[in-house]
């Protein structure tokens, strides 16, 4: 049997033949130039999906020595499991540079909404193609984002939400996230009655909202023998986290579970340890880091909610590149899943 001859790729010369148009005004509406008619932009766009033309964008930037400067604008203080995300940008860095990607980070103060804006009212176009950020969502921060997408640089929320980000931005399902933990505990819990002690940094981060709204849910519908009790927020502060924590299990003596929704378990995990908490009260923490995964080795950690943080740099990368591009990223490859793990899958 012969086989039949791939059928050739259209070209731009058959786009503008379908479209009525020159070789010029396609050129123009691929590269989303100003001068074009929105009708006749909108006749090359049915060209484009009649004839399926899927445009050779390494040849294009070749042609026009595109590249592409990434930023990741990152809090200056995140502990191991920022430590990590760094070192993914690092090596993404050496991988990505023969497409001719450039990736850095800058650091901001999370806590300083301010100077964040600042920062991003600094960026240009002709600088820096796109900027993923991690910061708590405020009104001076999500203005910033806004302006600096009028004026052309893509942007995207990198492991916590804007709200009005929700169709790009990089990172697990929050919500899904914290159930996942309410499940845990409950299921550890083996029918115990009992009060669940949950710990945050800082109640104000989005990922922080979603996860106990998950986790509420989660408890509240199907484990009615426990009790969530008030989030306690540390603020990154080891003196007032060992307060509120020493304070918490004094009159809360009936807790059988440990929740820490923080990113970073080092600190609330150590002060526990400190304090000599009975070892039976069951612990989940988020992100796989050093300290957590040693903590599930020696049984002083029974779970972690884990998102990889090398999927989380390169899908961040390749969504940035596709806006850049004005091209869809395959969202089924692009999604970050949520880790359950235990001692005996690290």
């Amino acid at each position: 049997m012969r086989l039949l001859d791939a059928m050739p790729r259209p070209t731009t010369k058959d786009l503008a033949k379908a479209a009525g148009v020159s070789l010029a005004t396609v050129d123009r509406v691929l590269n989303g130039r100003e001068g074009v008619k929105q009708n006749t932009v909108d006749r090359v766009n049915h060209a484009i999906a009649t004839l399926g033309f899927v445009r050779n964008l390494q040849a294009a930037n070749l042609a026009k020595s595109q590249t592409y400067r990434f930023i990741f604008a990152l809090p200056r203080s995140g502990g191991q499991f920022l430590e990590q995300i760094i070192q993914r940008i690092k090596e993404a860095a050496v991988v990505y540079s023969a497409d001719h990607v450039w990736c850095e980070v800058q650091y901001i103060d999370e806590n300083d909404p301010h100077s964040i804006a600042t920062y991003l009212a600094s960026l240009a176009k002709k600088d820096v193609a796109g900027v993923a950020i991690m910061s708590p969502e405020t009104p001076q921060v999500r203005d910033a984002i806004m302006r600096l997408q009028e004026r052309g640089v893509a942007v995207l929320p990198f492991v916590s939400n804007q709200t009005k980000m929700d169709a790009d931005w990089v990172g697990i399902d929050n919500q899904a996230a914290g159930a996942t933990a309410g499940l845990l505990l409950g299921q550890c819990s083996g029918g115990r009655t009992g009060s669940i002690m949950v710990i945050s940094e800082r109640m104000q981060s989005r990922d922080s909202m979603e996860r106990r709204l998950g986790f509420d849910k989660e408890i509240n519908e199907n484990f009615p023998n426990l009790r969530g009790l008030p989030s306690l927020e540390t603020y990154g502060n080891e003196e007032r986290a060992r307060s509120i924590i020493a304070i918490n299990l004094r009159v809360n003596p009936d807790i059988i579970g440990i929740y820490v929704m923080a990113s970073e378990a080092r600190m609330p995990l150590s002060i526990l340890a400190a304090l000599g908490i009975d070892p039976a009260i069951i612990k989940i923490a988020h992100e796989r880091t050093p300290f957590t995964e040693q903590a599930l080795r020696d049984r002083s950690l029974d779970g972690v909610i884990a998102q990889d943080a090398g999927h989380l740099v390169r899908v961040a990368i390749r969504r940035l590149k596709g806006i850049v591009d004005r091209r869809q990223t395959v969202e089924s490859q692009e999604e970050i899943r949520i880790d359950i793990l235990l001692r005996s899958n690290i």
